[in-house]
């Protein structure tokens, strides 16, 4: 082999392993980034990881909210009318959010499986369910009240 095309060779080899591992490294962010969708009877049959941001919703339970006088700390209870799951969040919760409405809480589940909230994302008006919600009380055999 001449050595104009042993250099050629050498050439395209590297420019492959580099995008081979330009394409890992992608993948590897991206897939660390995501954070899927789980119901609280997803999260009773310990389908959800406890290392990892997840996003978990439903309903909020009628009677369940608890707000701390002394800090934005607000605890309540979301559930799928299956299973019930507690959630903690500190801060600002969106003007639409209402006990009985659906919700998704983003965070973190706690080994004492309470979700640790980020962020509280409510329905934006009275028509709309999120698809992962009525999807997760129809699992659980419930109407979506309408939604």
């Amino acid at each position: 082999m001449n050595p104009k095309r042993k250099q050629r060779l050498m050439l395209a080899l590297l420019g492959t392993f580099g995008i081979a591992a330009a394409v890992l490294l992608v993948l590897f962010a991206l897939g660390q980034n995501m954070n899927f969708f789980y119901s609280p009877s997803d999260i009773a049959r310990g389908e959800a990881p406890l290392d990892r941001q997840i996003r978990a919703g439903g309903m909020v339970k009628e009677g369940s909210v608890s707000r701390n006088a002394d800090s934005l700390k607000v605890s309540f209870v979301v559930t799928d009318y299956a299973e019930e799951v507690p959630v903690e969040f500190e801060g600002i919760l969106p003007d639409l959010f209402r006990e009985g409405d659906g919700v998704v809480a983003v965070g973190r589940l706690s080994e004492s499986g309470t979700i640790v909230a980020s962020e509280i994302l409510a329905k934006h008006d009275e028509t709309y369910m999120p698809p992962e919600i009525t999807d997760a009380l129809e699992r659980a055999g419930q109407d979506s009240g309408g939604y």
